[in-house]
């Protein structure tokens, strides 16, 4: 950048001019003026003299400063790490600092006093001149990326910066971004490569998924065509061999609703409720014994419902820790607590728009109950260590098998969440009050089992049934289901043996004298089949203790016990 400076005068200079300036005043001095005059005349000329010298001073002062900021000036603007350069208003180089001329590889006289398309290829002259016009119509800085050319032809990419100056000057600032743009331009290179990859290994993909479809319909086919043989000849086969079961399976089939079985007076007043119930979006109250099949009533209710198509989710309120029963129905942030290292939601939110299951309610932490008061209120809450409130949509439905008006009494369940939770209940009656279902439960459950063991249990004598009829399950059904699974797996032939085990039902049910009586018949003889069958062996792979599913000492026991021995 140019600048013009003027030198301050000499001592030697003011004094020649001094004596100039009082040669002309003294010839200009009248004749007839007084020594007096003279000498006042003389007064003023060396005060203003000495006026001059201080001003000459200040000027060299001032001169000193501005040949040092100028200095400094330079400095910056030569070792400036941004290339720049001042252009005039006829598109001529004027200056050129040492980063820009470094960046074309030329000195900075190559440039100074050249035009600037000497630094642009011609088919890039355009854009330039384009923003160019811009800055200047706009009066206002423009910034774009282009290609410039090196000394040597090289071309390079940079980014521009041109601000209007004076005078019709610009002042233009350029950073070398070509290793930039060749990383970008390799980037999207291969970007496209892939995607080509992609789209050819899709295309390869799609024909053979098309002929291994073709392949597998043909092989269906096949299957379903040999399936179709084999399903005619089994189904002739099992209609020779257990015709019997098939129509008792039938007729427990008449008495289903749904997963549930029964015939009696109880259970239909049990259906009746739920049909009820079941489309409107109530909160249902389910009370009944342990292994009455309370869990089963609330599937019946939801598959019902308008709410079938969406999730069920079942909460076992016995089976989670005290600890973790709050953030397992309604969710935690990371870090609520120690060992929180995730996000988890709630049972609540994974069953919003549709049901969730409550079971044995009775067992939740009364300091939890408020929390569920609330969101059967209003439908909302907030996750473990979050402030935000979350509002779901979830119909409710409750289990237990405690007296919850007794758990309120002694101050162990909240009495307004009972009030919330007991508007639909429903009560399960216990299997000994439904007596009459039993049959058609032991019929279901034997079907059962002949699929998942592989039995073929054809028929129960009537002495069975009617012992399990007379025994008053504690256990409910879901102690039928357990007594006829390990009576499938015991049981020799088509015909179910309920033996094993019998003991535990004097424990559990206290059955009458004459029922003990009849059970124990029924075992002794069945051990007296086993035994005759294996030729009174006892021990061993083919002996009658493994065939029972009995130890070898309490099969001898038992014998003992009945008076068996071989004669």
């Amino acid at each position: 950048m140019t600048m013009t400076t003027i030198p301050p005068l000499t001592a030697q200079e003011l004094r020649q001019r001094a004596e100039e300036l009082y040669r002309t005043s003294e010839a200009l001095i009248p004749e007839s003026t007084s020594p007096e005059e003279i000498k006042q005349l003389l007064h003023e000329l060396r005060v203003h003299q000495i006026e001059l010298e201080m001003q000459n001073e200040e000027l060299r002062c001032a001169q000193a400063d501005l040949d040092a900021s100028q200095a400094r000036y330079f400095d910056l603007y030569d070792l400036a790490p941004v290339g720049y350069m001042t252009i005039c208003e006829k598109r001529m180089i004027r200056e050129v600092n040492l980063a820009a001329a470094n960046m074309f590889n030329v000195s900075r006289n190559s440039l100074v006093k050249k035009p600037i398309s000497r630094i642009l290829p011609k088919e890039d002259q355009y854009l330039f001149y384009q923003h160019l016009n811009q800055c200047i119509t706009f009066s206002q800085q423009q910034e774009w990326e282009m290609r410039l050319m090196r000394g040597d032809g090289e071309l390079f990419w940079a980014r521009l910066q041109v601000t209007p100056a004076h005078n019709g000057e610009y002042w233009i600032a350029f950073i070398d971004i070509t290793e930039r743009i060749t990383l970008e331009l390799e980037l999207q290179k291969a970007y496209n490569g892939l995607e080509l990859m992609v789209s050819e290994r899709t295309l390869e993909l799609t024909a053979a998924n098309m002929q291994l479809s073709l392949e597998i319909e043909e092989r269906k086919s096949a299957e379903e065509s040999l399936q179709r043989s084999l399903t005619e000849i089994q189904q002739l086969k099992e209609r020779l061999r257990a015709e019997n079961m098939y129509l008792q399976q039938e007729i427990s089939q008449q008495f289903n609703f749904g997963e549930i079985i029964g015939q009696s007076n109880a259970m239909k007043h049990v259906f009746i409720r739920v049909e009820q119930v079941a489309p409107m979006d109530a909160t249902v109250l389910l009370l009944g014994e342990t292994g009455t099949g309370k869990g089963v009533i609330a599937r019946a209710i939801h598959s019902r419902s308008v709410r079938k198509d969406q999730p069920m989710i079942t909460v076992n309120c016995t089976s989670l820790p005290a600890n973790l029963i709050e953030s397992e129905l309604f969710g935690r942030e990371k870090g609520a607590f120690t060992g929180a290292h995730a996000r988890q939601m709630g049972r609540f939110e994974l069953a919003d728009g549709g049901t969730i299951f409550l079971d044995e309610i009775g067992e939740m932490p009364l300091e939890l109950q408020c929390k569920l008061l609330r969101v059967i209120q209003d439908g909302e809450f907030e996750r473990l260590g979050s402030p935000l409130t979350i509002k779901v949509d979830v119909r409710i439905i409750a289990a237990s098998n405690r007296n919850l008006e007794e758990e309120i009494r002694n101050g162990r369940f909240r009495e307004d969440l009972f009030y919330r939770l007991n508007v639909f209940p429903i009560t399960i009656p216990p299997l000994r009050q439904r007596s009459e279902d039993i049959p058609l439960l032991v019929n279901h459950f034997v079907a059962k089992f002949n699929k998942k063991i592989g039995k073929k249990i054809v028929t129960v004598s009537k002495e069975t049934l009617n012992a399990l009829q007379k025994y008053s399950w504690p256990g409910n059904v879901r102690e039928l289901e357990s007594v006829i699974e390990r009576a499938e797996i015991i049981s020799q032939g088509s015909s179910l043996q309920v033996f094993d085990r019998f003991e535990t039902f004097s424990k559990a049910g206290e059955p009458a004298e004459g029922d003990v009586k009849a059970l124990a018949l029924l075992e002794q003889e069945h051990i007296l089949q086993v035994l005759q069958k294996t030729g009174w062996r006892i021990n061993g792979k083919k002996g009658a203790a493994l065939l029972l599913g009995l130890n070898p000492s309490t099969l001898r026991s038992r014998m003992l016990k009945y008076g068996i021995h071989h004669n």
